[in-house]
């Protein structure tokens, strides 16, 4: 078959100096199950990857597999843009049922091209066209894709310093992040600071800052280094954009679909949005992206946002298999209890690594940060961000049968973003070489 290195170094030859994971994860990989993928020198690894979170019942379930060759035996169309289909009616009437019922009584859906940057170009669109404004609020460390318009409302500067011109009119606001507070106070402290920031901002006349066509926000940021936004901050956000007549966006195209023990990461806060922005999981595997939003801003007419791969049938009929899965008696709670299973080792291992900074997340989101005990430190006297330690852990994991990513600041937090139907003994593997590895490296840097 090859080997490894042969796979990469065609992929090397051919494809574009914009690819990322590869230069991580340099293997070819011939077989996949769950939470296992196999290369083709048949070396095993737990996948905390996991399609960047998509996969929330790992690869190849059994289910989603059944449900799609059904629907391809059964002679059904496989691509019908947004023309209806029984395959598409049943995926909505099910999506409605788990959409919370204030909003699922109002809600109008629209499928956009398959990727979750083209969700945010709809609401954006959707929210200026109801409006009639023109600005955006997005907040610093949020992530919202890689177009024109979303990679404006996202946080990381590092892709934009290199293109000009992206979509004018946003205003970011600090989101709070208590380990590295924007307003240099942390705690309850430093989230009651944000939210009298942002809403003396958008209330002051004198700000300067015109009424936004909306606000968006993810409730637990995920490139950004996994950070969960304290649900008192939510509901204030969700106060301040109702007093206002502000759209509000929540994407939960990473934290949503059970990542976190709730269908949706808002739901901690108990608020619902104007609108939400779903894909990765949604579709089982495959390509699907999705606003649901109310229908009060439904203003725009045939044509405003289009996409000639809106109606990809084979992710109707995954996506019914995860959103039944969810609906389970149990799925959802035992999602929460194998990320407390999680936390509480990490956490422990927080206590004994001086290079581990921070842990945090909520269910099956949850994200290490790594410091550099020796180095400098921030205004409020904590360590800097360290990418250089992180890789070093995300190098050691791999070499030793674990697939994990990186994000945050500087690339300094690993994440997990394993299938939600993950086994507690594959748990129980990944997080004993995580912690070998973090113990190597340890030993590295303090030495």
């Amino acid at each position: 078959m090859g080997t490894n290195q042969y796979f990469v170094g065609r992929q090397g030859d051919y494809e574009s100096s914009a690819r990322s994971y590869p230069r991580k994860f340099p293997l070819a990989v011939a077989k996949a199950k769950g939470a296992v993928i196999e290369d083709v020198e048949n070396n095993r690894y737990i996948d905390f990857l996991n399609g960047a979170g998509s996969l929330a019942l790992g690869h190849n379930n059994d289910e989603i597999n059944s449900a799609m060759i059904e629907l391809i035996d059964s002679g059904a169309p496989l691509h019908m843009l947004d023309i209806a289909t029984p395959a598409k009616d049943r995926f909505v009437e099910n999506l409605l049922t788990i959409i919370p019922e204030e909003l699922a009584k109002k809600a109008k859906v629209q499928f956009c091209s398959p990727s979750g940057t083209d969700a945010t170009e709809a609401a954006i669109k959707l929210c200026k066209t109801a409006t009639g404004r023109g600005t955006v609020i997005s907040f610093s460390g949020g992530y919202h894709g890689m177009g024109h318009g979303s990679m404006a409302l996202t946080g990381n500067c590092t892709a934009k310093n290199k293109v000009s011109n992206v979509m004018p009119g946003v205003q970011f606001m600090p989101y709070p992040y208590s380990y590295r507070c924007p307003m240099g106070i942390g705690g309850e402290a430093g989230t009651k600071a944000c939210i009298a920031y942002l809403e003396r901002l958008l209330k002051d006349p004198e700000s300067g800052v015109t009424k936004p066509a909306a606000v968006i926000l993810e409730a637990i940021q995920g490139e950004g280094g996994v950070i969960p936004a304290p649900v008192e901050f939510l509901q204030a956000v969700r106060r301040i954009t109702k007093e206002l007549d502000i759209p509000m966006i929540c994407d939960e195209i990473q934290c949503g679909i059970g990542r976190t023990g709730k269908v949706f990461a808002f739901e901690h806060a108990g608020i619902v949005p104007d609108v939400i922005l779903i894909s990765k999981a949604i579709g089982g595997g495959q390509p699907l992206s999705l606003i649901v939003y109310d229908k009060a801003l439904d203003l725009w007419g045939p044509g405003a946002h289009a996409g000639t791969f809106r109606g990809n049938q084979l992710a109707f009929v995954a996506g019914n298999v995860v959103m039944n899965k969810l609906k389970e008696p149990g799925f959802l709670e035992d999602v929460t209890r194998k990320g407390d299973m999680m936390m509480s080792r990490l956490m422990k291992l927080k206590e004994e690594m001086s290079i581990i900074g921070d842990v945090r997340g909520k269910g099956l989101m949850i994200g290490v940060e790594f410091i550099d005990p020796n180095g400098p430190k921030d205004l409020m006297g904590v360590p800097e961000p360290s990418g250089e330690v992180a890789t070093m852990v995300q190098h050691t994991c791999f070499n030793n049968g674990l697939i994990m990513e990186k994000g945050g600041r500087n690339g300094s937090v690993m994440r997990c973003l394993c299938p939600l139907t993950i086994t507690d003994d594959e748990i129980d593997r990944a997080l004993t070489i995580f912690e070998n590895a973090v113990k190597e490296v340890e030993g590295n840097v303090c030495k």
